[in-house]
């Protein structure tokens, strides 16, 4: 039994692996040049997670754990957007069972772990899911803002920035969205700073 279960353990790392290397749809469709990577967005939101504490009125080990569960699901459907022609309930269905997959292969403890982290990110109940989905949105206009700086393309992917406006309900990530507006806004009105 220790080898099946190893061998699957495997399985689901290799799943895991894939993500290291899928390009995130929302870049490649606006021709980044080099895309993050699925795997690079939740590790940069759980690292956040490092930045919260006892005033954020979270479980910071939580918050980093349902950040690295949150996208988990792509591995095994990929980064589907809205521009992907997928309604979000059919989304939602493919992502639920491929997290339903993920217990089959590492067992009930780990895989319910993992499970329930994103049914609760899903549901949008908790203080730590509604946290974990403005981080979601805050790396990727901060990953929005590195491209437009990087690449020579100030302004370029505004539509990213519009599409997160009013949305941020979290104390301290809206300090930051203002930070990123005010150098974002720099840049915007001196090109040449980069900043």
């Amino acid at each position: 039994m220790a080898s099946y279960t190893a061998k699957n353990c495997l399985e689901f790392l290799k799943e895991m692996g894939r993500l290291k290397h899928m390009k995130r749809t929302g870049w490649v469709l606006r021709n980044v040049s080099d895309p993050e990577t699925i795997s690079g967005h939740m590790y940069r939101m759980a690292v956040m997670s490092f930045l919260l504490d006892d005033d954020d009125n979270v479980n910071r080990d939580r918050v980093m754990k349902i950040s690295l569960v949150h996208d988990m699901a792509e591995s095994v459907v990929g980064d589907l957007t809205p521009h992907c022609g997928v309604s979000d309930e059919d989304k939602h269905k493919k992502e639920v069972a491929a997290m339903e997959h993920f217990i089959t292969l590492v067992g009930e403890k780990a895989g319910n772990e993992m499970y329930n982290l994103f049914l609760e990110y899903e549901e949008q109940k908790t203080p730590e899911a509604k946290l974990v989905k403005d981080l979601d949105k805050f790396d990727m206009i901060l990953q929005a803002f590195e491209y437009e700086t990087s690449q020579d393309r100030a302004g370029s992917l505004d539509e990213f920035f519009k599409s997160t406006e009013g949305v941020f309900t979290h104390p301290k990530v809206k300090k930051w969205v203002e930070e990123l507006y005010v150098q974002r806004n720099r840049v915007l009105n001196d090109p040449a700073e980069h900043s």
